[in-house]
């Protein structure tokens, strides 16, 4: 990486109410060489709640310039420019203009660093009731019937807790294929306008989400979906499975640990088992 590049600042805005905004979030906006937001009216706006007017430029920065754009940027990081990416709500490149930037400075050379704050992704995790010790983030699904199906139907075993993104006039039926392919009766959360005068936290089952959701909801939702239960399985169905990752050149104790948490098995169990079936010569790694 070369000194005298510049730097590429991640930086995310409050995802609703603008006293949500960290310390230095006003600080990077207004001492920036380049401001690039999504929207510059938002821009503005938000300035404004912060009581700042930014020194440096500021450029749109979307989804329909972000690909000729984007080189634009990337000349002003190597001429050492400090450049502040803003998208509308939340983290940049998180479902949001900024991923490609991200990628084109890295190749660069040029350090990328962030201003961290609000995030409706773990705000909607932490307020859904679900386990949150593992989770996935799958953004917005497929807008077409057909397409979203084959994706959902993909994360039929998804284990992790699920977090999505989704537009209020498709939420009904969303919920609806959710339903199909989950399970009517699969947990889950909508999590509606978060940190907003109106904030709503819906929790029940898919099925009983799609109801109430049938006459369509109003503003920025999220969506947390319980991940699949393990199926219920025996010590002696686990065992060739086991037997053949440990083959594959893994540890018998970290294979153990791995079906056990994905079939709620007890670890000694298995590994006394899987033990007792080896053969004495088979030279199996524990």
């Amino acid at each position: 990486m070369t000194s005298d590049h510049g730097v590429l600042v991640l930086a995310a805005t409050p995802i609703g109410d603008p006293r949500d905004a960290a310390p230095r979030l006003a600080e990077e906006i207004a001492t920036a060489d380049v401001v690039a937001a999504e929207d510059t009216r938002r821009l503005r706006r938000l300035c404004n709640d912060l009581g700042i007017t930014p020194s440096g430029a500021v450029l749109s920065y979307h989804e329909h310039n972000e690909a000729s754009r984007t080189p634009e940027l990337v000349e002003r990081l190597r001429a050492g420019a400090r450049v502040v990416v803003v998208t509308d709500a939340g983290m940049p490149s998180v479902s949001d203009p900024g991923y490609r930037l991200v990628d084109a400075a890295v190749t660069a050379g040029i350090r990328v660093t962030c201003v961290p704050g609000p995030s409706a992704v773990l705000m909607a995790l932490a307020v859904s009731g679900l386990p949150v010790d593992r989770f996935c983030f799958e953004g917005f699904l497929p807008r077409k019937p057909g397409e979203k199906a084959r994706g959902l139907a993909a994360l039929a075993d998804e284990r992790r807790t699920m977090v999505f993104f989704e537009a209020p006039h498709r939420i009904d039926a969303t919920l609806l294929a959710m339903a199909e392919a989950f399970g009517a009766d699969r947990r889950a959360a909508v999590c509606r306008e978060l940190t907003k005068t109106y904030e709503e936290v819906r929790r029940g089952g898919l099925a009983e989400l799609a109801a109430w959701a049938a006459d369509g909801l109003r503003g920025e939702i999220t969506v947390v979906v319980a991940g699949a239960t393990p199926a219920v399985t025996t010590v002696e169905e686990a065992l060739p499975g086991i037997q053949e990752r440990v083959l594959a050149g893994e540890r018998l104790k970290d294979v153990c640990a791995d079906v056990a948490a994905a079939t709620g098995l007890s670890k000694k169990i298995l590994y006394d088992a899987a033990l007792a079936a080896r053969r004495p010569a088979s030279g199996v790694p524990s």
